[in-house]
Parts: C-alpha cells; structure tokens; sequence
C-alpha cells in the first residue's frame, strides 16, 4: 500500500474551506480558533529586516561560520540588535522536557534508516507538490542552487535526528535559530520578485501555518510511516518523537497555540491544512526533477526507473503522476517485496546488533552529505542569511 492510499489521500485535493482547528490541540490548550496563515514571525522578520538594510548580511555569515554547536557561545563580529536576539531565543523553552528530549535521541539513532528514506526521498518530493512551499522555494536563492538547498534541508533533518542533538556538542538549537533567521529573511526578500508575486496567494511567505504544513509533510508522514512499517513504537518513543518536533517547531518561531498536544491532534490539522492543498505547479515539476536527479547520480546502477518508483512507493501514484515521474514494473515489484522484507528482517536483527545498523546508517547519511556538500563534509552544510532572490527572479 503506498502512502496516499494508507492515508486515504488519492483524489482529495484543493478543497477550501475556513480554518477550523482549535488551539484545545495545542500546546496553549487555549481553545480558540486563530488561522495560522496569518501570522508570521515579526520579531524574527525585524532583525532580518535591520540586517538587509544596514548590509550587515556577509558579516554574519563569516562570523556564523564557528557558530555550529548548542554549547557555543555567540560569534563576535555580528551586529548588537542580533546578539541581543540570539540571547534571547537561543535556548529552550521552558517547557522542554529533558527526559523526552534524551529519549528521542535514543529513538532517531535506532530509526535513523528509516527517517532518511521517509524524509529525504518521500518528504522531499512531497514538497515539490505544496504550492506555496514548491514556489518559494524556487524563487528564492536557494532554487537556483538545489544541491546546497538541499544540504542545508538534509542538515537541519541530521541535526536533530542527531543522536546528540540537544547535547552541548550537538548542531540543533544552532540550526534551529539560523534557520529561523533565513525564513525571516526569504518573508523580507521573495515579495519583491515579480515572478513569485505573480502567483503569490498571501502577502508574504512561511507563515507559522506553511512552517506547520512542512511538519506535517516530513514528520506527520514519518509517523504514520512507521506504523504502516510495522516499526513498535512505545508510548514514551512516540511522545518524545513529538516532542522533539514539538520544541524544533518553537524554536522556528511557530507559536505554541499552533503546535499539535498530541499525534492525534497532529493528524487532525494536518487533515485540515495541508492534504486539501496539494497540487502540482510549474515551480513543483522542476524541483522534483532536480532532486530526483541528485538521487540518482553519485550511485552507479540506481536509475531513474527504480528511483521513481520507489518515490511512488512513498508519496503515491497521483502525485507522482502529476510530477511526470516514470513507471517501472519490475522495479515496483522488487520494492513492494523488498522493503517490507528489509524492515522485518531489520527488526527482527535490532536487539541482537543494534549498533552495528546505527554504524551503517550514520555512514550512509554521511556519504549523501558528501554528495550533497561537493565532498567539503560528511555532517554539517553551513546555512547561511540571503541577499536576493533567484537570479532574474
């Protein structure tokens, strides 16, 4: 069964309707009803804005560039009103719970094969079928450079997938907080881009409910991947994965009367937000034929045919259909017996050598970074603040 169909999505798409979700959901508990599309993240919006206007932007990317691990104290070199910002989101909130934290490090390392396929070939291509996610993305600087796009989507998913993630000498909470400050930059920059504004639906991109779409497109489905897998996961596994999400959505500046209390309360505004919108676009097909490419080149024999059909293993026929991706029987047989074969024998071989599939998976995310970083390093792709939009954008 591929995932539209365990996810009963096949034919359900571009259905509007009013933003319905109550925060009784979320983390607030508030029980109210507040559209998350419309609302951005305007403390993070103005220091990018100071940034782009007083042309501090290569400064801080120099001095980011020894600014990688949670422990780290902040770079010198960068202007006041951005160290004063860092202070004060660079940490976790007062919620966090340690103890859920810990554990889903522990969980990622056993799952970490898992995640990779779900989240780089699935997700990956998922998002090339959000409107919103597929344009920005391609008007922005990054859609002119895929590969390092990539990358740096590859290391935020590493980073906290890291089975030292929230540890001193983990990247995440860095990551997190570089990454929030792109989002506020590319909000400040893609609306003065005649291309993208053409087709614009809102005044400006990521809003907290494109940030929460991304979410539901990369851990909602890796959720409900791995029950469809068959891959046991305790009460206290699935809580600390949310949790995990729970805290990284925080730190992206996502407010907490939007973040899901619970998986269930996860499903349901993805049902909502993000699974009535999927459609194919110009800026979409591109991307994916551009990722799909970087899959398919630095390993000798995976082709296109088994490629493709392993992303519609994941993501579905449709919406591999409306991507212009490729059929191959032979190959969808082997990987509709192959995979499940994988997993069971993985599982079964877990409590007997458990270290030994961590050792192959660290090794494998480790070669794609290679790839995807020209070789410069197996763990971390630095991400760095925008000026300007794609060329000719």
């Amino acid at each position: 069964m591929t995932l539209g169909a365990a996810l009963g999505l096949v034919g359900v798409t571009n259905v509007s309707q009013a933003w319905s979700w109550s925060s009784s959901g979320s983390l607030a508990a508030t029980d109210t009803v507040t559209d998350p599309f419309s609302v951005w993240d305007p403390v993070a919006d103005d220091v990018a804005s100071r940034l782009l206007g007083d042309g501090s932007i290569p400064a801080v990317n120099t001095a980011w560039e020894s600014w990688t691990n949670n422990a780290d104290s902040l770079p010198s070199g960068m202007p006041g009103y951005l160290t004063s910002y860092l202070t004060q989101v660079n940490k976790l909130p007062s919620w966090a719970d340690a103890a859920l934290l810990a554990a889903s490090e522990t969980l990622y390392t056993r799952l970490s094969s898992y995640l990779f396929v779900s989240e780089s070939l699935g997700s990956g291509v998922l998002s090339t079928v959000i409107p919103r996610e597929a344009r920005a993305v391609y008007w922005s600087a990054g859609g002119a450079d895929m590969k390092a796009r990539a990358a740096k989507t590859f290391t935020f998913g590493y980073d906290l997938h890291n089975g030292n993630a929230w540890k001193p000498a983990g990247h995440f909470l860095v990551t997190a907080n570089k990454t929030r400050l792109v989002h506020a930059a590319v909000r400040l920059l893609l609306p003065t881009s005649t291309h993208f504004a053409a087709t614009a639906d809102q005044p400006k991109p990521i809003s907290n409910g494109d940030i929460l779409r991304t979410f539901h497109s990369v851990a909602t489905v890796a959720h409900n991947n791995m029950r469809k897998w068959g891959i046991p996961l305790s009460a206290t596994e699935q809580a600390a994965d949310l949790h995990a999400w729970q805290v990284a959505l925080h730190l992206l500046g996502v407010q907490d009367q939007f973040i899901p209390a619970s998986w269930s309360d996860a499903q349901a505004q993805a049902t909502q937000m993000l699974w009535p919108v999927v459609a194919p676009t110009a800026e979409g097909i591109d991307l994916a034929r551009t990722l799909l490419g970087y899959v398919e080149e630095p390993v000798a024999g995976l082709d296109t045919g088994f490629v493709s059909e392993f992303t519609r293993y994941l993501i579905g026929d449709q919406y591999a259909d409306w991507l212009s991706l490729p059929h191959d029987l032979v190959s969808r047989a082997l990987i509709q017996s192959a995979w499940p074969l994988y997993v069971a024998f993985r599982e079964g071989l877990s409590p007997i050598v458990p270290n030994g599939f961590s050792l192959f998976d660290q090794a494998l995310r480790g070669i794609a970074m290679l790839f995807l970083n020209n070789g410069t390093s197996p763990t971390q792709t630095p991400i760095t603040l925008p000026t300007a939009n794609r060329p000719g954008a």
